[in-house]
């Protein structure tokens, strides 16, 4: 078993990872009834996004010795009605000044975090847009004589 969710009254949950034991709390939105104190369920889908994304970033990084440490995405869900569900979910990446990468590494780390498992999960009628702000200082000069 994955986890467990019990209903712990006043439209809270509190859920339970079985094998590490961690938990945490979630609250509907208060455009829902909710008090919005914790994060709703569909705030967890899109933030499951893009912590998925920069797990695979994470993998590929270490097979290609780079640290990636420090990266951060700003997650935006976007809800739509009748019925209530996500509508669209926007991702901006925002990369450290330490990372350092050439072109060819650019491009596959971007590959990767698009092809994460809870990227090829999202429903395609959830439009999903991802910025990645690479900064000119993190580009590597690449030598055209080589």
């Amino acid at each position: 078993m994955t986890s467990t969710v019990v209903y712990e009254g006043n439209l809270r949950t509190v859920c339970l990872h079985e094998k590490s034991g961690s938990t945490f709390e979630t609250d509907p939105p208060t455009d829902n009834q909710g008090l919005g104190e914790r994060f709703s369920p569909t705030d967890i889908v899109a933030t499951a996004l893009g912590s998925c994304m920069l797990t695979i970033m994470g993998i590929k990084a270490r097979d290609m010795n780079l640290d990636i440490k420090g990266i951060k995405i700003d997650v935006e869900k976007i809800m739509k009605a009748d019925p209530r569900r996500i509508g669209g979910i926007n991702l901006t990446f925002h990369l450290p000044d330490t990372l350092q990468v050439d072109e060819k590494q650019k491009t596959i780390l971007e590959r990767a975090a698009n092809t994460c498992p809870v990227m090829y999960s999202i429903h395609p009628d959830i439009e999903v847009n991802v910025t990645f702000n690479w900064k000119p200082e993190n580009q590597l000069a690449i030598d055209n004589n080589q």
